[in-house]
């Protein structure tokens, strides 16, 4: 059923008696028009869909260009109408509006994770011209959940996937917590239909169990306020049905357990009486510790304000309490709505209404430095999912920061500078490690020193956007440098091994061909383990390519044990060398694998006794042949990898092989082929190699192989 027009008439003059009533009754006529003969999906004429979107608006009392876009916002998309057009019509400001909720309502949110990450990119850049875009733009998706019956199953899965991912948080960021519940109701109750059925029968059991205790907590708050001589407005309320069920599943709790399904809100006329409220409530029953926030002094960056308690109540159940002021309630329910909201024909000038235009800076400070759109969707979704915590610098001032953030995320809040510079922290006059989580309240000071620099731990304990993006740009110009020495030594071994030099011009030719760049591209490339030594060694002299990829079995000539015509192999998962004790296990098709007496993988063939060869190794050997494998943690600095190279040379160990498992800028840790007579000489090199003061970790490298795969 379509709202007529002199209803909605009533709807915008009922908060904004001076409103351009032949404007938006005009309006009402185009849209029309423009939609006549067009049927939504549930049978229902067309129009009837963007008259309920304004309707929705003027709960929020948003001015007459709000109300205008919200009856013309499918008109360029679904009819024959234009941007000039409407704006000849309508003025520039709606067409501009209507322009950019038409461009929102082309982004596929729901698609492919890139895609997404790009198009939230411009949702965001939208909202910053005009924020009224997205508010008309939530009423449209609350409008189209409400209806969503009619769509396909399928598609209904998609838009509540889409709304619970992106609108609903987009909502909550934006204060309009009314408007965020709804919407993630509308979406669980077609995500998770039993879930949901499953809540409203316990607040069904439960109100048969306790009767409606709603009006008697409600009235137990109203004597003790009278009694205090305060006034105020008390509503309670139950949680909605998927705040319930979220709570269940961080708590994993049960239903009962729940502290706080009911909630109650106590709306005053000041802040004085506020805070003469919270002293009446606490004065009469008894805080729940750890539940207790003061938004008042600490205002969120949407705006809220509202002091939160959950006292222990009527029978010790314990029940949430909000309470705030009129104007305070107004922003809690409208957020950044607030700023056009209008009374008596006067745009309201809320005190603590938000000006949109700060609000999308502090949603969108750092977002610049993202590299790529996911990166851009991560920060933003952290942004919106995440409650807040306020700490404050030594001299008073507050920084807001996402719930678990550290001293670090602190540091580059404050200042990038900060952040780089950053070497500790104290939190209330303690010093405490970087990967602390900050609280409520805390006073942070950050401790910094010329020439520190991020190391990519960090990032492993940044939880901001500012922060993780200031880290790795930081990390980006550091490890260039570390990178191109890295990919020296590389190059060097690898060419060495086929008794080849690195010289400039054969760097310079290979990088043409493998990056189009100069030779220290290349380098680079090698020391980041993009490229990797054998790719090198391919480009320039591809007749001596011998890459043999982590030979996971090397043949054993020589052991004894063996029937004639057996061959043996070393097994890759132990590698045994001579002076070690060894078995055979005879393997169908493939000869026989030589491992170690305590390898792993024994364990798997105790059962077989007849495929067992017992064998041992001949006395001597003086050549190199056996390959082992060495596992190494190396401190990144310039000239370590190459001194730890010469030490294995000077050992008579030949490097068969490098391979590098973690780059970090203060280490990293890489895997060494090297062929070796016997156990003593590998011991010989790994003393040799341990102890350099730069090898934080050796271990000779064993995997476990699954037996069967043979």
């Amino acid at each position: 059923m379509i709202i007529e027009i002199n209803d909605l008439l009533a709807l915008v003059s009922a908060y904004n008696p001076r409103c351009d009533a032949d404007q938006i009754r005009r309006a009402y006529e185009y849209g029309e028009r423009m939609h006549e003969g067009q049927m939504r999906q549930s049978g229902e004429p067309y129009f009837s869909h963007p008259v309920s979107v304004a309707a929705i608006l003027t709960e929020q009392r948003l001015d007459d260009a709000s109300i205008i876009t919200a009856l013309l916002h499918d008109t360029i998309e679904d009819t024959e109408a234009d941007f000039n057009e409407i704006s000849a019509l309508f003025g520039v400001d709606v067409a501009k509006l209507v322009d950019g909720v038409t461009k929102l309502t082309n982004l596929e949110l729901g698609s492919s994770q890139a895609k997404q990450a790009e198009n939230f990119r411009k949702l965001v850049m939208a909202m910053s011209e005009d924020v009224r875009v997205l508010l008309v733009k939530l009423a449209d998706r609350l409008h189209n959940m409400r209806t969503i019956k009619a769509m396909t199953v399928a598609k209904q899965v998609q838009k509540a996937h889409e709304t619970m991912d992106i609108y609903a948080p987009l909502a909550g960021r934006m204060g309009m917590q009314s408007m965020r519940e709804e919407l993630e109701d509308l979406s669980f109750r077609v995500l998770n239909p039993e879930g949901r059925s499953s809540i409203m029968r316990r607040f069904i059991n439960l109100r048969n169990e306790t009767g409606d205790v709603i009006p008697q907590i409600s009235e137990d708050i109203a004597y003790v306020l009278e009694q205090k001589g305060v006034s105020a407005e008390v509503v309670g309320r139950e949680k909605k049905p998927y705040s319930i069920w979220r709570k269940m599943q961080e708590k994993k709790e049960g239903f009962h357990r729940l502290s706080d399904i009911y909630g109650f809100r106590i709306i005053t006329s000041s802040v004085e009486d506020c805070y003469s409220v919270l002293g009446a409530i606490h004065q009469r029953w008894s805080a729940v510790p750890g539940r207790f926030k003061d938004y008042i002094s600490n205002p969120k960056t949407n705006g809220y304000r509202s002091i939160h308690t959950t006292v222990s109540g009527r029978k010790a159940r314990r029940v949430e309490v909000q309470i705030r002021t009129r104007e305070m309630h107004q922003v809690a329910e409208t957020g950044v709505a607030a700023h056009w909201s209008y009374k008596n024909g006067e745009r309201f000038e809320n005190p603590f209404a938000v000006d949109p235009f700060r609000w999308l800076h502090t949603l969108t400070t750092g977002f610049e430095d993202a590299e790529n759109p996911e990166e851009f969707l991560e920060d933003v979704k952290m942004q919106m999912f995440t409650d807040q915590v306020f700490c404050f610098t030594p001299n008073g001032q507050v920084i807001q920061l996402p719930r678990g953030a550290t001293p670090l995320d602190f540091a580059y809040a404050v200042h990038t500078n900060v952040g780089d510079n950053c070497v500790g922290a104290k939190v209330d006059g303690k010093r405490v490690p970087m990967w602390h989580r900050l609280r409520n309240g805390q006073s942070v000071a950050i401790i910094t020193a010329d020439g520190q620099r991020p190391t990519s731990s960090w990032e492993d304990f940044a939880v901001t956007g500012k922060a993780r993006a200031a880290i790795r740009r930081a990390l980006r110009r550091e490890n260039r440098e570390s990178f191109i020495r890295l990919g020296s030594e590389i190059a060097r071994i690898a060419l060495e091994r086929i008794g080849k030099t690195a010289s400039a011009k054969a760097l310079a030719t290979a990088a043409k061909q493998l990056t189009g760049g100069d030779r220290d591209e290349l380098l680079s490339r090698l020391g980041q383990a993009d490229l990797r030594g054998a790719d090198l060694v391919r480009v320039l002299y591809p007749e001596l390519d011998t890459e043999v990829e982590m030979r996971p079995e090397a043949p054993n000539k020589g052991v004894i044990g063996l029937e004639k015509g057996q061959d043996a192999k070393q097994a890759a998962c132990c590698r045994p060398l001579p002076g070690e004790r060894v078995i055979g296990i005879l393997v169908k098709g493939e000869g026989v694998r030589v491992h170690a007496i305590d390898c792993d993988v024994l364990e798997d063939f105790e059962e077989k006794g007849g495929e067992w060869i017992d064998l041992r190794w001949p006395e001597g050997g003086s050549i190199p042949q056996h390959l082992a494998v060495l596992e190494l943690t190396l401190v990144n600095d310039a000239g370590v990898l190459g001194r730890i190279c010469t030490l294995i040379g000077e050992q008579k160990a030949n490097i068969c092989d490098i391979t590098f498992t973690e780059r970090k800028p203060d280490f990293y840790r890489m895997v060494i082929e090297i062929e070796v007579r016997d156990v003593k000489h590998l011991l010989h090199v790994q003393t040799a190699v341990e102890a350099d003061s730069d090898v934080t970790e050796l271990l000779r490298y064993r995997r476990r192989i699954d037996p069967s795969a043979d």
